[in-house]
């Protein structure tokens, strides 16, 4: 498996990582499975959240007979103050039975207000930095959907790593991780495969270990066979050829402008409706087969897209043209039909 270093923060990462999300598909039994074929495919690199229900303890308990000297495990919470990062690092440690955490990241920070308060003298940052201090955690990281704040979280160097979606489809990361690398920070990319939208995986994944941008890629796995065919391409490391760059500028093609790439630029909602999250979760729902985690998420939305009043103030905002009212419909009927 072909490893690169994340950053400055002396960790050297399988180029494949282990994303956690769909683990929450299986038992515990098949999560210990899937672990331990991560360990001798070479994959050394996991990255979960507190918010992933049964994630962070089907790993923890999965690294008792994996090793948790054989990997870097990555966890995450939405805990934008003090005390609850605070409390969400003192309950990953536990769920997880671990003496230390390698990478604590504060998770999907979506709006400006939110880095204002992770920033701020009782912010998520401080508890952090004192768990670093203490030895709790290794290093700090920061994950989110919308560029703009991302590029101006990293400005605080406390940051060691950025996580944020990069895909064929999706590059509007590319200056945020050009920025990043130049701060010695490391990169992740989640939503490697968009999300299961990109219908050629292996392509998508060879494509983001050929860009240059990324230190790390986490696509979700729930399965042993889905592990061997990830890792498969960190370890050949090959480039792209002519023929597989003009499959990838087809499937592009194929999915069209029909598709978000929670940039943001649609917000705010004058009703209120967080749009990109309603078509992330029901994007669980539906294309990562999760459909009790996706509703789980949506129902715990203050406003739900049922809201829309078809203004389509949103839709004059988008960058790329997407008919956001009809698709704010189709999610609505998507959870009717999980009732």
């Amino acid at each position: 498996m072909k490893k690169r270093m994340l950053g400055n923060t002396g960790m050297e990462v399988s180029v494949i990582g282990f994303g956690g999300i769909p683990i929450q598909r299986v038992n515990q039994e098949e999560a210990t499975k899937i672990v331990l074929e991560c360990r001798d495919r070479g994959i050394n690199f996991i990255d979960t959240a507190r918010g992933y229900t049964v994630s962070e303890e089907y790993i923890g308990n999965a690294l008792k007979k994996a090793g948790r000297e054989n990997f870097y495990i990555a966890t995450k919470s939405m805990g934008y103050d003090y005390e609850s990062m605070k409390n969400f690092i003192e309950e990953s440690l536990k769920t997880m039975q671990l003496d230390y955490i390698d990478l604590y990241q504060v998770h999907n920070v979506s709006k400006m207000e939110q880095l204002d308060t992770v920033l701020s003298e009782n912010g998520a940052l401080k508890a952090l930095v004192e768990a670093k201090e203490k030895g709790l955690i290794k290093h700090i990281g920061i994950t989110g959907h919308i560029r703009e704040i991302l590029l101006k979280a990293i400005e605080n160097d406390e940051f060691e790593t950025v996580q944020f979606p990069f895909n064929p489809v999706e590059s509007q990361g590319t200056e945020l991780f050009t920025k990043a690398l130049e701060k010695g920070m490391g990169t992740i990319a989640m939503k490697p495969i968009a999300g299961g939208a990109f219908g050629k995986g292996k392509l998508s994944l060879k494509y983001i270990m050929n860009s240059n941008l990324i230190t790390v890629a986490i696509p979700g796995m729930d399965s042993v066979s889905q592990v061997a065919e990830n890792a498969a391409i960190g370890i050949d490391g090959e480039p792209l050829t002519q023929e597989e760059m003009e499959e990838i500028k087809k499937e592009v093609e194929s999915l069209g402008n029909d598709f978000c790439r929670r940039c943001g630029y649609c917000k705010p909602c004058p009703e209120g409706i967080d749009i990109p999250n309603v078509f992330v979760y029901e994007g669980y729902a539906i294309r990562y087969n999760l459909p009790e985690y996706g509703k789980l998420k949506y129902d715990g939305m203050p406003v739900k897209a049922d809201a829309c009043v078809r203004c389509r103030k949103c839709e004059r905002k988008c960058p790329y043209n997407l008919h956001i009212v009809d698709k704010l419909k189709h999610a609505v009927e998507t959870f009717k039909n999980l009732e």
